[in-house]
């Protein structure tokens, strides 16, 4: 599927139209879509097999917290009628044997090259193609790059003296062994209570001969009623795909089919509205915060919703200090992204569960066999550390990429990121990004908006070669306009109130720019068709001889 040409260096080097960076759910699908077109492509994939997130995330208790009928691929309709679904929440094995099964099906695996880093990529201007170099050495060149490396991908090492000293086992739980980790009869430390803290921390109890957990910051955590799947509910499900598979894409803001609000909190009495948070609890679930239309917006509202939960985690957990010190009390419930959990508040309520806080008691080393906080050494045989990612734009960084004049992207985003539409960066021709800062990508159902913007890339490579245009890239006045109005919508909301990692606050010296689009899933596509229509609005297109505008009568 390709041809040899003379690279940028001169070397003799394959050529494709598109090189697709990363096969997890998004460079699938993109794969797929291309090769309908008639388009050559390479996939480059860092790990040995597809999924990407879910390929690398295998820590005990791994889960997705949307629900996994829709978790899933809407382009084939035979694939969602027949793939079975065990769990209303998928574990991870289970959602990488369905990535797998995508690979096979839709015989993927061909046009990825895996065990594979994409180095450098840098565009020729001259030429008007992108130059890739890979960790193998070789060197491609690519019309097109798509950047699918994903929003949580790129696992954040803590920066903590002596950990290099450690005698015992670390684990990372976005980089976890792909073989059985066993902790019985050991005494494990989890540092971080984010996601993946609150998943693995009750399955580590149960093996652990003593586990202590250290936390930063107290999360919110909603049940997850996590429950097997009966054919009953799993056919129910199928049958109204068409109109949830519409729903998630035009009207709900985070791309989840459930009953959208028609009131705010303080719209209802105390008894009413406890009774109404009471049923979402017993439900389980992300949709917990969709009870009201106000609780993103208003903090006297949001404080309802937040007070509820602190109520129940005071209930649960039967230390009264435990208890205060896992109630969150320094960011509006749903500013960060709330976890969903099995049976986490409960876990401290087991004798051989110690909670450690270390915003008053900072973690000061580690040592040989210990977690020192507080002049206080913690003996433990295997550290876990649960501290998240550098997300969004983690991946992308990783890559050299160097667009007009030799800019480097990381130059560009040193300031905190900037793309328009979250598809493309001003400078950058032909370099498209996957749900990328700037779109609501986190913030939403990430299949929904994984498949929004491969369809709306397809379409805009077909539209170009309809066209006889060689080159593609965001207006500058386009982008600062969309960043302009990214972070103004994010701050009409209680987002920016946390120290969040949809605000890089997470890593430290990262600019704090609120990342993803809060406006919500349908109003974005609206935006996208919207764009497209009139001839690409905002991006500069250029034919072999000129650059120029493409105007909407074209």
């Amino acid at each position: 599927m390709s041809a040899a040409l003379p690279s940028v260096s001169g070397k003799a080097s394959e050529t494709y139209d598109v090189v697709v960076v990363g096969a997890g759910f998004a460079g699938m699908y993109m794969l797929h879509r291309l090769r309908k077109q008639g388009m050559t492509a390479r996939v480059y994939e860092q790990g040995d097999g597809v999924g990407g997130t879910w390929y690398w995330n295998r820590y005990p208790g791994a889960r997705c917290d949307v629900e996994s009928m829709q978790y899933s691929y809407s382009f084939s309709d035979e694939l969602q009628q027949e793939w079975d679904w065990s769990e209303r929440y998928a574990p991870q094995p289970e959602i990488l044997k369905y990535a797998n099964h995508v690979a096979d099906r839709f015989n993927l695996r061909p046009d990825i090259q895996f065990n594979t880093r994409v180095e450098r990529a840098e565009f020729d201007e001259s030429a008007g193609v992108w130059s890739v170099a890979t960790s193998g050495g070789k060197t491609v060149t690519a019309k097109y790059v798509v950047l699918a490396t994903g929003c949580l991908s790129n696992a954040k090492m803590p920066d903590i003296r002596g950990l290099d000293g450690f005698k015992g086992k670390v684990y990372h739980t976005g980089h976890w062994p792909h073989e059985a980790v066993d902790f019985t009869g050991q005494r494990v430390a989890v540092i971080g209570t984010g996601s993946s803290g609150i998943q693995s921390v009750p399955i580590i109890a149960e093996q652990a001969s003593h586990l202590t957990v250290f936390q930063r910051t107290a999360n919110f955590s909603i049940p997850a009623r996590n429950a097997v799947l009966t054919e009953d509910e799993r056919q129910r499900f199928r049958e109204k795909y068409p109109e949830i598979r519409r729903f998630a894409r035009e009207e709900a803001r985070n791309g989840i089919y459930t009953d959208l609000p028609d009131r705010g909190a303080l719209d209802d009495g105390d008894n009413e509205r406890r009774a109404k948070y009471e049923s979402r609890w017993s439900k389980g679930g992300l949709t917990f915060m969709s009870v009201y239309n106000n609780l993103a917006l208003d903090k006297t509202a949001n404080d309802t919703a937040a007070d509820f939960v602190r109520e129940k985690i005071a209930e649960i957990v039967k230390d009264p200090q435990t208890a205060k010190l896992l109630q969150p009390n320094n960011h509006p419930i749903g500013s960060k992204r709330i976890c969903i959990d099995t049976d986490y508040f409960a876990t401290f309520n087991r004798a051989n569960v110690t909670l450690v806080d270390i915003k008053s008691s900072p973690i000061e080393e580690i040592t040989a066999n210990a977690v020192r906080a507080g002049d206080k050494d913690f003996e433990v045989d295997a550290l876990v550390l649960a501290t998240g990612f550098d997300a969004m734009t983690g991946s992308v960084a990783k890559i050299d990429i160097r667009g007009r004049n030799g800019q480097a992207l990381n130059q560009k985003w040193a300031e905190g990121p900037k793309t328009y539409l979250g598809l493309m960066s001003a400078g950058f021709p032909n370099l498209f990004i996957i749900t990328g800062p700037g779109s609501p990508s986190v913030l939403s159902n990430m299949i929904v908006s994984i498949e929004q913007h491969v369809d709306w890339i397809a379409d805009c490579v077909a539209y170009m070669r309809n066209h006889g245009l060689q080159t593609m890239e965001a207006d500058k006045d386009a982008e600062d306009k969309w960043v302009a109005h990214v972070n103004e919508v994010a701050y009409t909301t209680l987002y920016p109130q946390a120290n969040s990692w949809y605000m890089g606050a997470n890593v430290p010296g990262k600019p704090r720019i609120f990342m993803p689009y809060i406006g919500g899933v349908g109003p974005y596509r609206q935006i996208c068709n919207d764009i497209a229509a009139k001839g690409y609005e905002g991006f500069v297109m250029a034919g072999a001889e000129q650059k120029r505008k493409v105007a909407a009568s074209q």
